[in-house]
């Protein structure tokens, strides 16, 4: 696996087709500018990580992502916005969304990718980066 700081090497994810690439671009910059994230793979996917929790996934449609997200707020997203999460019963026990990349914003992505960090980052590095944050303003 790759720390955000590393550069990315093509040939982990050789021969992974990714049909929007800008999404996926996209997803990526968003999700390594936040601390302690690692590139992998997860069931054959790009996966990001924190420490060895899933953050984030592609589905093996390579459009869709697979979110960490909890339950409650993954309801209330699915009946709100229904164009852009949802799930399959695989994942109705499980604390993930799927999000279509192409229907979400950035703005809202950056937000949402933060939350699933958040629920995944250790106590010091949240402290951390919320006091970088606060200086930044």
């Amino acid at each position: 696996m790759l720390s955000h700081s590393q550069d990315f090497i093509d040939s982990d994810w050789e021969g992974i087709a990714i049909p929007h690439a800008d999404d996926f671009q996209r997803l990526r910059r968003l999700t390594r500018s936040l601390p302690e994230v690692e590139e992998g793979t997860a069931y054959g996917t790009p996966a990001f990580r924190v420490g060895k929790k899933l953050l984030a996934r592609l589905h093996e449609d390579r459009v869709t992502l697979v979110l960490r997200i909890d339950l409650e707020s993954r309801d209330f997203l699915m009946q709100a916005h229904p164009e852009v999460y949802f799930i399959t019963d695989h994942y109705r026990n499980y604390p993930y969304v799927l999000v279509r990349l192409d229907a979400i914003g950035t703005d809202e992505l950056k937000g949402r990718l933060e939350l699933a960090w958040r629920s995944c980052a250790a106590k010091r590095v949240l402290a951390m980066y919320d006091q970088r944050k606060e200086t930044e303003q």
